[in-house]
């Protein structure tokens, strides 16, 4: 499979090495946004785009792929407010696109695990619940992706429990979200619930960035010839049918 990398951080690096190590060539690298005008044109050769880049480049980098009708698995976070309007863009123009805000086949677990203790603590409402997030100093927004899915799965399942807010508050209607900053962390995320006798604590850590890159090669080669707007959750259970 010919795959193009959009951006070339710690990400990018890590995904090239191991695409090649599945036998996978890399026919285009775009690390900014001067070098699409030199090497915009290569995009055509891939199969397959991934994009792991900052907020302000994703919608762009998407639109590219879009006009030269090249499947992209997105793993860029922070663009949210955007996303509806590119699924639907997605959708209506037979496009095709691969959205997660964490690869990670643990983390999507974890998202499981979340959504089975939310509904399981439901109806216990003298327990409070937060959630903390600490990554690399590189990481750009905060909170991250992936305490944003877990905080509004949570919302999902919690009726007292209305919306998300940055820092942990005691106000009752939100779910407060502590981020922060550490020189290499790949990632930990943190779920509390807590009352005055006891704590439930469920904990997910990356060790390596490779659970990472490995996830988003798979969504690269499974995303190869569909069309539409898929996540995570469309891989592991086409997986799961298989297995």
């Amino acid at each position: 499979m010919k795959i193009a990398l959009l951006g070339y951080g710690k990400m990018g690096q890590e995904i090239h090495k191991l695409a090649e190590k599945r036998g996978h060539e890399i026919v285009m690298i775009i690390d900014n946004d001067e070098e699409w005008q030199d090497k915009g044109h290569l995009l055509k050769e891939a199969d397959v785009a991934i994009e792991f880049t900052t907020p302000d480049s994703a919608v762009d980098n998407i639109m590219h792929c879009f006009e030269a009708n090249i499947p992209v698995v997105v793993g860029t976070t922070g663009w949210i407010e955007d996303i509806e309007e590119i699924r639907q863009t997605c959708l209506n123009e037979h496009k095709s696109l691969f959205f997660s805000p964490n690869f990670s086949i643990g983390v999507n677990l974890y998202f499981e695990l979340n959504r089975f203790l939310a509904s399981l603590m439901a109806k216990w409402d003298n327990y409070e619940i937060s959630i903390e997030e600490t990554h690399h100093i590189h990481k750009l927004d905060a909170p991250s992706g992936t305490a944003i899915v877990l905080a509004n799965d949570i919302i999902r399942y919690n009726e007292r429990k209305e919306k998300w807010v940055k820092e942990l508050q005691e106000n009752p209607d939100e779910v407060g979200i502590k981020s922060y900053r550490s020189e290499d962390v790949p990632g930990t995320h943190v779920v509390r619930y807590e009352s005055e006798m006891d704590a439930i604590v469920i904990t997910h850590t990356a060790k390596t960035r490779r659970g990472f890159v490995l996830g988003a090669l798979l969504a690269a080669e499974w995303i190869k010839g569909k069309q539409g707007f898929f996540e995570m959750k469309d891989l592991l259970n086409s997986q799961k049918s298989t297995a």
